[in-house]
C-alpha cells in the first residue's frame, strides 16, 4: 500500500548554475507543492498504514525550514532546483518514515519525483 500527504510552502530561490541570461538565474519565487508518499503493509488492527497526522508531524521541521525562506541560504540547497529539493528533503525524512517517494512541484505544470538512490 502506498499513501501520501500534500504540503505547500512558499520560497524564494534563484538557480546559480544555469546559462547567462536564463530567466531562473533571477532572484523569483514559487508556491511548492510537497507530496510525502510511504509504503508498507496496512497494520490489519488500524486498518492503515500509518496515521497521515505521523506524515504532518515529521515534515513540520522542514516546512519550517523551508516556508518564506530564500533556498538557496538553507544549508545544503545552494543550487535549490526541484530535483535538489526533492533529494533534500528525502534524505532528511529517510529512517523517521517508509518513504517511497518525494513529489516536488514548483509550477502548476512542472516538477519532479525522486524514489531514493538506484
Amino acid at each position: 500500500m502506498e499513501i501520501f500527504r500534500e504540503f505547500t510552502f512558499e520560497a524564494a530561490h534563484r538557480l546559480p548554475n544555469v546559462p547567462e541570461n536564463h530567466k531562473c538565474g533571477r532572484l523569483h519565487g514559487h508556491s511548492y507543492r510537497v507530496e510525502v508518499h510511504v509504503s508498507g503493509e496496512v497494520d490489519p488492527s488500524a486498518g492503515w498504514l500509518i496515521d497521515f497526522g505521523e506524515i504532518k508531524k515529521v515534515f513540520n521541521p522542514l516546512e519550517e525550514r523551508l516556508d518564506h525562506y530564500y533556498l538557496n541560504e538553507v544549508e545544503g540547497l545552494e543550487n535549490p532546483t526541484s530535483e535538489n529539493l526533492a533529494k533534500w528533503i528525502w534524505d532528511r525524512l529517510v529512517g523517521s518514515l517508509p518513504i517511497s517517494a518525494i513529489h516536488v512541484r514548483e509550477t502548476c505544470t512542472s516538477g519532479c519525483v525522486y524514489r531514493g538512490e538506484s
